[in-house]
């Protein structure tokens, strides 16, 4: 997670125009509609959508916007979206996931395949990068909700794998099946998480000069910005003075 939370952190700090904000929450409202579709309508009953509302929750997304969403899974006229997988190699030899909800597979793949080639990387078959990355549960809570001492105690307990905490957030990774019982294990110690969902975590990352980390950030800057993309995952890490630099 080290290049993705890398790059999220460089978004955030460079602020939310109303342009950006829009983008978001169209892709957090399609995930929500997909997840209705999919299961119940009851974030309660259906993990996914819980997820997906969790996700919209952290983002500030309006009670209004996550009503209309679940609703909209189940309007006869609904748009109906494909989950599609796209893997590939960015500069330096990074491998990123791109997950995508599409309702025409054929545009996505070709936008997704110009943005690698306009950056020098490659778009490959499916299962061509992922088997360098794990899927496993994530539960992410903000650092003021435990000491890493107590959060760690308590993910160990719950059934976790790992913890990872630093100055704004606590990461907790778990195998896919237990995501559901560490998460609700967790909420009757800390209250909601700020999201739990299911990720592609790396298992190394390479950690690229500044000139390499500058035109895979392009990439999945561009691969974000699709409003067909829903998470983009890399193996990556950037230096601490391309990060300011990136966030100046």
């Amino acid at each position: 997670m080290a290049g993705h939370s890398q790059f999220k952190n460089i978004m955030h700090k460079k602020g939310k125009q109303d342009a950006i904000r829009s983008k978001l929450f169209s892709k957090l409202a399609r995930e929500i509609t997909v997840a209705a579709k999919l299961g119940l309508p009851d974030p309660a009953m259906n993990a996914r959508l819980r997820a997906a509302v969790l996700a919209a929750r952290a983002e500030n997304m309006p009670k209004d916007n996550i009503e209309r969403a679940i609703k909209k899974a189940s309007a006869a006229d609904g748009e109906n979206y494909d989950e599609v997988r796209y893997e590939g190699y960015a500069s330096g030899g990074v491998a990123v996931i791109v997950e995508a909800l599409t309702d025409n597979r054929n545009r996505t793949a070709g936008e997704v395949r110009s943005y690698f080639t306009k950056v020098g990387g490659s778009l490959a078959e499916t299962g061509a990068v992922s088997f360098m990355f794990d899927h496993v549960g994530l539960i992410e809570y903000p650092a003021k909700a435990a000491s890493e001492e107590a959060m760690l105690e308590a993910a160990i307990d719950a059934g976790a794998d790992d913890v990872q905490s630093d100055a704004e957030t606590h990461q907790i990774f778990t195998a896919m099946d237990s995501l559901r019982d560490v998460a609700q294990a967790l909420e009757g110690k800390f209250g909601e998480a700020a999201a739990a969902k299911l990720v592609w975590r790396p298992q190394n990352t390479i950690m690229l000069d500044d000139e390499t980390g500058e035109k895979v950030l392009r990439l999945i800057g561009l691969l974000e910005d699709n409003d067909d993309v829903q998470n983009v995952y890399a193996n990556y890490e950037i230096s601490d003075a391309l990060v300011a630099r990136l966030e100046g």
